[in-house]
């Protein structure tokens, strides 16, 4: 079979990061339009890679189910291996590092949906097919991706000098910068069958907490940074009219709890992976923004 890819939602901040770190690696992309036949467009692809997901978390409980048996259903058909971000969702509150083996205990509903999900892709994949790789990661990091934590909230007011937290500053939080993430997927992928069957493998890429951020920022730039916290009671009186504020709210323990992902099983089956300095990837957010400072231009050019 041939170098040729299948991407689901490659407008978006996964599939199209993954989409070009494939292109980069010689891989053929099929970019998939919504409404087309799925099963038909992954004939003759090595690979599906999902980056399907509904926006602002709308209708989770439906629309992704749907999706995962129809990405299901396509791999089966063409004999593709999938790919899927998985995210922390599933694992609630138990204690970090979070890994393959960390039971999933989910605090919320959309924990819950992800939970459900994970568990078709390792049926389907220990069953007989497609075979599934699920890489894991925290809150993606991209500088032009408004939609995104780190661009919705925390950096939002940063021109102010101010840092934004939803909960406590001091815990840890994993993040994942997608072009690091993206090239990952493709190391896993050209693994091909030394892989389980089903890959449950977590990607670590940084962890760090809102005032290890509000440090960096500050020494990047040479501007004194101040930790505000965000009015979380909005969402509450704002969760009967807007969907949004809703969702945000179940998550909002995710900004209290620790959390940080076990990099072992990626450095088992990527030795030679190296992820972006963490200063890098905050200077270009920085940059994004149009945020200079006296340490920016090294970290940025």
């Amino acid at each position: 079979m041939t170098k040729t890819a299948l991407v689901l939602g490659a407008s978006g901040a996964f599939g199209g990061q993954v989409a070009l770190a494939l292109e980069v690696a010689g891989w053929t992309v099929k970019r998939f339009r919504r409404g087309g036949d799925m099963a038909a467009a992954a004939m003759g692809a090595r690979v599906i890679v999902n980056g399907l997901n509904p926006p602002n978390y709308h209708d989770w409980a439906g629309q992704i189910p749907a999706i995962t048996a129809k990405v299901i259903a396509a791999g089966r058909a063409s004999g593709a291996t999938i790919l899927v971000p998985g995210n922390v969702y599933p694992f609630g509150v138990e204690p970090a590092p979070w890994g393959p083996d960390t039971p999933h205990r989910p605090v919320s509903r959309k924990g819950r949906i992800r939970a459900e999900m994970e568990a078709a892709y390792r049926k389907a994949a220990e069953t007989g097919e497609p075979r599934c790789i699920l890489l894991r990661g925290g809150d993606f990091l991209l500088p032009k991706a408004p939609q995104l934590l780190m661009n919705r909230m925390l950096l939002s007011k940063v021109a102010k000098n101010r840092i934004t937290t939803l909960g406590d500053p001091d815990a840890q939080h994993a993040y994942a910068y997608l072009p690091d993430m993206a090239r990952a997927a493709v190391g896993l992928i050209e693994r091909g069958d030394a892989l389980p069957a089903y890959a449950d493998i977590p990607f670590a890429g940084h962890a760090f907490s809102v005032n290890d951020l509000a440090s960096l920022v500050a020494r990047l730039t040479g501007r004194k940074m101040q930790v505000a916290r965000y009015p979380v009671w909005l969402f509450t009186l704002l969760a009967p009219f807007w969907e949004l504020a809703r969702e945000f709210r179940e998550m909002l323990y995710l900004n209290s709890h620790p959390h940080w992902l076990d990099p072992a099983p990626l450095r088992h089956w990527l030795p030679d992976h190296k992820d972006t300095p963490l200063d890098q990837v905050i200077a270009a957010h920085l940059a994004a923004r149009g945020v200079q400072g006296k340490a920016m231009s090294t970290q940025t050019g």
